[in-house]
């Protein structure tokens, strides 16, 4: 009987040690480490399934040929546009999300509308029942795919030899384990091989995997780290569970941009697509309010508007307070500094509170001059109007700076019935104003704003 070593490896990092330690010396996080068998089994007990082992030779660069694979579209408009229109043949995807977000029911409408091939849904947390009834509560048949309650790689590998799926889901690959491995399922090591024999297969075959992924409490993917740096596309399922909107975010995606970004809404029947995220990220208001303005910013290839909600009031304690929602806290201090030392107005005795509404992140430097506009709204205590849209990057000296792709988003304004936009003057440079029926107004400085809004 051989002897049986274990090793140490932190679940945050999936980093090892001969030893138990207390503080992961690669993460620098506490109580991680927990022991693991490592000893593997010999090649003849262990069943590889349909992984082959091919010698492969180096070959000069200009001899290798480029095959142009045609994307599968997974007949999801705001899936495809996350992916960089479309999944690709042999490509492994790994989806992260919050318990309850609606990962498995994403993952099981699109093994539902892709009509035209096999799929393979592979369970290891919910029997064949309970797929059914979700499949039910959508409302999709699709002949085509078969549900499979397994967790051991070997099993799987073995009914996919006999399908021949083109297009596999696996949910999720904490729950798989190999028997390679002596060890825990959701262990680093069963993670990591696992998620190594199905990245083999995958790039053998030429047949896209969809990888479902747990998270830690603090939001990142569960497993070693090296399981991100594995796949070829890491995606974000995010939102709030009180509320029904979801976004998917790309993390990483080797063929295409990862700053695309997929807008849902949850419904009975499943999740419905968000064509327009503006019907959701701006407020239909019958009455006009202070502290509210309306920013044209740019996700990715899409244009859209959202709504910037500020409250400025006279702070009740010694030191006042700076809270933002869905903004970059330290950017609101810089815009705060600049209109008290440019432009004179004194907030460094008030409380100022930003939201972003919609639930979303924005990085655009391009809401700088919305963000701005509410906060001296509310300041002010006088509205904007309804019809008035922003989008310029403020400077530290208080200059309205140009930003990029200004045609699209004074298109996108101009498509929901806005009536003025405020840019930077520098904008103007190449623009063609005439064909616009959106009033476009060209500012300077912050003062030039003021003087507008308020006077």
């Amino acid at each position: 009987m051989p002897k049986i070593s274990t090793v140490f490896f932190c679940q945050n990092c999936g980093a090892q040690s001969t030893k138990w330690i207390g503080k992961c010396q690669s993460c620098g996080e506490w109580n991680t480490y927990v022991e693991e068998i490592v000893n593997k089994k010999s090649k003849s007990e262990a069943v590889s399934g349909w992984i082959k082992n091919e010698k492969n030779e180096p070959h000069r660069l200009t001899e290798i040929s480029v095959e142009e694979h045609q994307r599968i579209n997974t007949n999801n408009t705001e899936l495809n546009r996350v992916l960089g229109s479309g999944l690709v043949p042999g490509s492994v995807v790994l989806i992260g999300g919050e318990p309850g977000i609606g990962k498995s029911t994403l993952m099981l409408q699109i093994a539902l509308n892709l009509k035209k091939y096999k799929i393979l849904y592979v369970t290891g947390e919910e029997s064949e029942q309970q797929i059914k009834m979700r499949a039910e509560r959508i409302g999709i048949t699709n002949p085509d795919c078969y549900i499979l309650t397994e967790t051991s790689t070997q099993a799987i590998f073995t009914n996919i030899k006999t399908l021949e799926p083109q297009v596999i889901i696996v949910d999720s690959i904490q729950t798989l384990q190999s028997e390679l491995i002596e060890s825990t399922p959701g262990s680093v090591s069963q993670v990591r091989q696992c998620a190594a024999e199905l990245l083999k297969f995958a790039k053998q075959t030429a047949t896209p995997i969809f990888l479902i992924g747990h998270i830690t409490k603090d939001g990142a993917l569960a497993g070693p780290k090296v399981l991100e740096h594995m796949v070829d596309t890491v995606l974000q399922f995010e939102g709030d569970q009180n509320h029904i909107y979801r976004i998917l975010r790309t993390t990483k995606n080797r063929y295409g941009s990862t700053s695309e970004l997929g807008i849902y809404e949850m419904r009975n029947t499943g999740l419905r697509e968000v064509s327009n995220p503006s019907e959701i990220l701006i407020t239909h208001r019958t009455e006009r309010l202070s502290g509210v303005a309306i920013s044209a910013t740019i996700e990715g290839i899409r244009p859209m508007l959202i709504e910037t909600q500020a409250l400025v009031s006279t702070t009740a304690y010694g030191m006042p307070q700076r809270s933002s929602t869905g903004f970059d806290l330290r950017r609101l201090g810089m815009l705060l500094a600049v209109l008290e030392k440019r432009c004179g107005f004194r907030l460094s005795t008030k409380d100022v509170f930003l939201n972003i509404t919609g639930g979303i992140k924005v990085d655009d430097p391009a809401i700088d001059l919305g963000v701005v506009c509410a906060i001296l709204s509310s300041n002010e205590d006088k509205p904007l109007e309804q019809k008035i849209c922003f989008t310029a990057e403020v400077g530290l000296s208080g200059e309205i700076r140009p930003v990029n792709r200004i045609e699209q988003r004074i298109s996108e304004a101009e498509k929901l019935g806005y009536e003025q936009i405020c840019i930077s003057k520098y904008n103007l440079k190449g623009l063609d104003i005439k064909k616009y029926k959106i009033e476009i107004i060209p500012v300077a400085k912050i003062e030039e704003v003021f003087t507008l809004l308020f006077q």
